[in-house]
């Protein structure tokens, strides 16, 4: 399926036929390293689209391509984040890897504790800070780590091509901070009320807590 931004840029709230009793729908959140701001700027409530914002959106929806058993959902591109919703079409719990009966710790998994990565949305909760080996044990899926293991591959591929032939901003050692955060849907309340949160995002930037223009010590804090 070749990308198409129009078709793509659909909003919807609810999805038809979805049980939200399985565990199914993430709400992913990836930063870029020291929340740099390496994707366009907000005006007025949105963001004002450039080059490298485009090529990330179309790097989210190549996911479908390249995972079968993915449906890529809602996204935003902030200015120095992308938040979005991935929907696992089979069922399987997508934070296993695949043929292994064997448990390790979650990396660097983490309490969000005094960072929020959703602003002022901490009610949406459970979001967790995830490394990029997640627990071990049955699956028939993709593994999540797995998605967006290459999902920052590609784009940052991408990107550096951009920095050589396009003059884009360049960045320091890594486009994306090396973790990510991921929360459960488990209801369709939580899936509205993320879905809402993904689509008034830059309306929000002034006070997001991501904004590092807002906070500066998170800049220093997140380059160990």
């Amino acid at each position: 399926m070749k990308y198409n931004p129009k078709i793509h840029s659909r909003k919807s709230i609810r999805l038809k036929g979805y049980d939200y009793s399985q565990e199914g729908l993430y709400f992913v959140t990836i930063c870029c390293k020291n929340r740099e701001q390496m994707y366009g700027h907000i005006e007025n409530g949105k963001m004002i689209l450039n080059e490298p914002e485009l090529m990330i959106e179309k790097w989210y929806y190549e996911l479908e391509n390249k995972f079968s058993d993915i449906k890529c959902r809602e996204m935003v591109v902030m200015p120095n984040h992308f938040h979005c919703i991935i929907e696992n079409v089979v069922g399987a719990d997508l934070r296993v890897c695949p043929n292994t009966n064997t448990k390790q710790p979650l990396g660097e998994q983490q309490p969000l504790g005094e960072q929020q990565p959703l602003g002022e949305q901490q009610p949406l909760g459970e979001q967790q800070m995830l490394g990029e080996q997640q627990m071990l044990g049955e699956h028939i899926g993709s593994p999540l780590h797995s998605v967006v293991q290459w999902f920052k591959t590609m784009s940052t591929n991408e990107y550096i091509r951009g920095v050589k032939t396009k003059n884009w901003k360049r960045f320091d050692g890594k486009l994306w901070q090396r973790n990510y955060w991921e929360h459960i849907i488990r209801n369709e309340k939580s899936y509205f009320n993320i879905s809402n949160y993904i689509k008034n995002n830059p309306l929000k930037w002034e006070e997001d807590s991501l904004n590092s223009e807002n906070n500066p010590s998170i800049i220093k804090s997140n380059k160990s």
